[in-house]
């Protein structure tokens, strides 16, 4: 049984100590990150985005929640990631940002979330943005409103099943230019989650693990 409480103390230390960022992340990078392998957009002119590692308890152990987007043609259209989006000029920072987006995507309100800490920042190429996640606490089960217009379903995970190394496979993807990218992902209920959501997760487990 893992419990909630146990779970913050620990992530509390370990986001106290440097960050390790792309040195646990290259793990689940699809092979075009590989420096020379693809050309990324100009970084300087990269957008910024929030998004939310929601942390709560559930049926004896502690979960998380990952949305499948609708598919709509954007970047990431199908894919599946954690709730947040791009920063707006009314949102302070960019872990208000993630907040933000939370409530529009889930329908969980800003005040029935306890910050945590962030994560190292991320760039993704494929859409030029800069990512930051947030580690965010709920004290019980939150009480999904999802967006369906963006939010074609939530899929919610045990902290247990992420951790489990079996999860992790490789198989050839394709983005959402139609180039096809040797790709490690972790299998979550037959759900693909690769990509820019499978690093962020990777580097949220080692904290975990650590």
């Amino acid at each position: 049984m893992m419990e909630l409480e146990h779970v913050v103390q620990h992530l509390q230390m370990r986001l106290q100590e440097p960050l390790p960022g792309d040195e646990v992340r290259r793990k689940m990078s699809p092979s075009l990150r590989i420096p020379g392998s693809w050309k990324p957009p100009d970084m300087e002119k990269a957008s910024h985005a929030g998004v939310l590692i929601m942390l709560y308890p559930h049926l004896d152990t502690v979960y998380t929640a990952l949305m499948l987007r609708n598919t709509d043609g954007h970047a990431h259209s199908g894919q599946i990631s954690l709730p947040g989006g791009k920063k707006e000029s009314a949102d302070e920072h960019l872990v208000a940002t993630a907040l933000r987006e939370t409530r529009e995507e889930f329908g969980i309100n800003d005040d029935e979330v306890r910050v945590l800490g962030s994560l190292s920042r991320l760039y993704i190429p494929a859409s030029n943005f800069w990512v930051l996640p947030t580690i965010g606490i709920l004290n019980s089960r939150p009480q999904f409103r999802p967006d369906h217009r963006e939010v074609a379903a939530i899929i919610e995970v045990p902290l247990p099943q992420l951790l489990n190394e079996s999860i992790v496979k490789t198989k050839t993807l394709t983005n959402s230019g139609g180039i096809s990218i040797e790709a490690p992902y972790y299998d979550i209920e037959g759900h693909v989650v690769w990509g820019a959501t499978a690093m962020i997760i990777s580097e949220f487990l080692y904290l975990l693990k650590g």
